[in-house]
């Protein structure tokens, strides 16, 4: 009875004493709770303030690049302006006479006399053109790709190396021109006036197709390609293809150096090719940092899809230009087609006066197709110097391609005739994403820029 009571009884008298308290506390008027001053410091900074001027690094690395060397650059550069109207009124030249001598004309008889196929007449006639003009065109070829090449310093092959690798261009080159025309022609024999649209989708599906089989099939043609040598370099390289997305499972080295002492890098390929390749000048000439600089670019042009950007800008310049290729056509032969043998553009001798159209067209749209890639570049190193983080190594970079690129030209010079960003632009971009990063851990760690 008691160890049954007892329970309860300390439950009443808590019940009691709970109640007695409440009421208490609701009777009695409120206090205010008792409070305290806080005081509130700022906490010491640990890092200092690092000073950082981008423009004074920029022109301080611009200055290591001077005297005989700048101006040997300088004068590379510059002379492809030159060479630019040279070959375009060199072209002119050649179609003119091919046209003029009735040389074009004779050539297509020549095709007629071996088939009655409209089809098979024009890979006939191409072949017969595609041979004329190469040696026409042969000794200009040999001036701007070797000798001018060896004057500059630039070239580590003698003539017989050089022509090897000419004879491979050529065949190559004969092979997929002699297709893409065949096929173009027959596009222009069954779309009649509207040809021009057709000719210009055809074009760019082809090139197209060349981008996809040019790492595997065409690129080794000229150059030794291996998988790359495990090293912290290539870990490197495949941590930022894993981490942006790119579908490459290995780094391949080519031997460039048995061209030139250029560095580069690529990745190439599309639809299931992509390809990291590097070359073996990079490796030899450049710091692991460069290559890690460099790659972070060429990741960028991958990500970014340029590729398919630059067919799409592409499309657009390729139909106007085949449409106003259509349009001299039909000027130009309603005035000389008489003494041309030419009369319509389904007529493969009426090449010469396609091909001259076209040449004056890109000669004219040389700025904007320049503006278009060199806008591509800027954007793949402002990708890649987030991606590595290296705005010094891709500044010391630039200054080795300085070897053939003009480092400061004027905006103008630049806006006609740079495709990718001249080496101030690019290094400034460099010390400016710098400047906004140099408290970064990594950055303060790294390399320090040149004040």
């Amino acid at each position: 009875m008691f160890k049954t009571l007892l329970p309860a009884m300390l439950l009443a008298l808590a019940s009691l004493a709970f109640c007695t308290m409440a009421h208490a506390q609701l009777g009695a008027p409120p206090v205010a709770a008792p409070t305290a001053d806080v005081e509130v410091h700022q906490l010491p900074s640990t890092a200092k303030p690092v000073s950082f001027n981008a423009d004074k690094a920029t022109n301080a690395y611009l200055s290591r690049i001077s005297g005989a060397a700048r101006a040997r650059s300088d004068a590379y550069f510059e002379g492809g302006y030159v060479l630019l109207v040279v070959d375009t009124l060199y072209a002119l030249v050649v179609m003119g006479l091919l046209l003029w001598l009735k040389i074009s004309a004779r050539m297509r008889t020549i095709a007629q006399n071996v088939t009655r196929s409209r089809f098979w007449q024009v890979p006939i006639y191409f072949v017969m053109f595609f041979v004329l003009v190469t040696l026409a065109t042969f000794p200009l070829s040999v001036y701007e790709n070797f000798f001018r090449e060896h004057a500059y310093g630039l070239s580590n092959q003698n003539f017989a190396q050089w022509l090897g690798d000419f004879g491979i261009q050529f065949a190559v080159s004969a092979i997929g021109a002699t297709i893409l025309i065949t096929l173009l022609y027959a596009g222009i024999r069954a779309a009649k006036r509207g040809w021009w649209m057709w000719g210009a989708i055809l074009t760019i599906a082809f090139l197209a197709f060349v981008m996809a089989i040019y790492p595997v099939f065409l690129a080794p043609l000229l150059n030794h390609y291996k998988p790359l040598p495990e090293s912290p370099v290539k870990q490197q390289i495949l941590s930022m293809a894993r981490a942006n997305g790119v579908p490459a499972t290995d780094v391949y080295e080519y031997d460039a150096s048995r061209q030139s002492d250029r560095i580069s890098a690529n990745v190439s390929g599309l639809f299931g090719t992509t390809r990291i390749s590097v070359t073996d000048n990079l490796l030899k000439r450049g710091t692991p940092r460069e290559a890690k600089a460099i790659l972070g670019h060429e990741i960028g042009h991958y990500v970014m899809n340029h590729v398919i950007v630059n067919l799409l800008w592409l499309s657009i310049i390729y139909i106007v230009g085949f449409w106003f290729a259509d349009r001299a056509f039909r000027f130009l032969t309603g005035l000389f087609g008489g003494n041309w043998d030419v009369r319509t553009v389904d007529d493969p001798a009426g090449l010469p006066v396609l091909y001259a159209a076209f040449a004056i067209y890109i000669f004219f749209a040389t700025p904007f197709i320049n503006t278009i890639i060199r806008t591509q570049e800027a954007q793949a190193d402002m990708f890649g110097v987030n991606a590595a983080r290296e705005p010094d190594a891709f500044a010391t970079s630039v200054l080795k391609l300085s070897e053939y690129r003009k480092l400061d030209p004027s905006p103008l010079e630049e806006w006609i005739f740079f495709d990718h960003p001249s080496g101030r632009s690019r290094i400034s971009m460099m010390m400016r994403w710098k400047a906004e990063h140099i408290n970064d851990p990594d950055i303060k760690a790294g390399p320090v820029s040149p004040q």
